[in-house]
């Protein structure tokens, strides 16, 4: 019975050390490691809960190691935060679930993704990266635009002043962004329409869709935007479906191209927004999606889809499995 650790960073261990829930967005609650630890027992793996980048440092340097790791770790400094414990994995050659280091910096960097997509003929909205305050005069993306921090999550950075309407708006936006999140910022076209992520479980040709989910703010919700007040509160403002209209199959058929692409591994989500003419564009990839059984986007999808939590993580488990040939199921 193969030994499974498991690193994250716990959200409560954060802000007890005086971090935000800002700050702390991106952690994973001490329900979703519960839930992630009881789903591998029940499918007959032994756990070991590891924890965060420090604590697997300590115990690798011990001797200690596992069969495998089933790593949700984000990290908290650093473009290259969610690459150092699999970065670390590779070295002292421990299996891990999920993306390597390679596709988990480039998908953290919004920018580069969409280069790369751009580049492999991958549809996503047009943009412009904004590194210091003198590119904000050069933006050539005509107006209205939509403006985030080019490598945070969960929403961060991203709020009912995100669709900028004209430069003086910009300017405004893009200094503040610049400012508190000490990063490039990201100036897309904005994407009028419909909103979906899709869910994916595999590697490579093996990788399947799941279905897309479709996000419906409420209208009382922050305008225009999926933004970190309306993910933390989705119950309140968000309604999810899970439709199979042709604008859902072709976000679907996209998603998977770009997760091929990238070479993301075992599970995850791609994000995407119709545009004016109803052409589907990719925003992002999320190769470390949460997992929290009834708050993350991921499990709500699967849940509408008929698939047990159960099921995705057993999926997870084997399509990372088949990458170890000497590790015994």
């Amino acid at each position: 019975m193969p030994l499974v650790g498991i690193t994250y960073d716990l959200r409560s261990e954060y802000l007890a050390a005086g971090f935000s829930e800002e700050e702390t967005g991106e952690f994973d609650r001490d329900e979703t490691i519960d839930a992630i630890e009881s789903t591998l027992q029940s499918l007959n793996y032994r756990t070991e809960r590891i924890g965060n980048i420090r604590q697997l440092t300590e115990l690798l340097a011990s001797g200690h190691r596992w069969d495998i790791v089933f790593n949700i770790a984000e990290g908290m400094y650093g473009i290259g935060r969610e690459t150092q414990v699999p970065a670390l994995l590779d070295a002292y050659q421990v299996p891990y679930t999920f993306s390597d280091p390679l596709v988990l910096a480039l998908s953290l960097h919004k920018g580069m993704t969409k280069k790369v997509l751009r580049d492999s003929g991958i549809p996503t909205a047009g943009f412009f990266l904004i590194e210091n305050k003198a590119d904000i005069l050069n933006n050539p993306v005509p107006y209205p635009v939509f403006v985030k921090p080019v490598a945070e999550g969960t929403g961060k950075g991203i709020d009912s002043c995100s669709k900028v309407e004209n430069a003086n708006e910009l300017e405004k936006v893009c200094s503040h962004l610049l400012d508190k999140y000490q990063q490039a910022v990201l100036v897309e076209e904005f994407l009028p329409g419909r909103e979906f992520t899709v869910g994916i479980t595999g590697t490579g040709k093996e990788a399947v869709s799941l279905g897309a989910l479709e996000i419906i703010l409420k209208t009382d919700a922050g305008k225009n935007t999926y933004s970190f007040i309306n993910k933390e509160k989705c119950e309140e403002f968000v309604i999810y479906r899970a439709p199979e209209d042709p604008d859902a199959l072709k976000c679907q058929a996209i998603a998977l191209d770009a997760w091929r692409c990238l070479g993301c591994r075992d599970g995850g989500r791609v994000d995407l927004k119709l545009d004016a003419q109803g052409n589907p564009k990719v925003l992002e990839l999320n190769p470390l999606a949460g997992l929290h059984p009834e708050h993350s986007d991921l499990p709500i999808l699967v849940n509408l889809k008929g698939i047990s939590y159960l099921e995705l993580i057993s999926r997870i488990m084997e399509s990372a499995m088949k990458r170890y040939q000497n590790l015994k199921i």
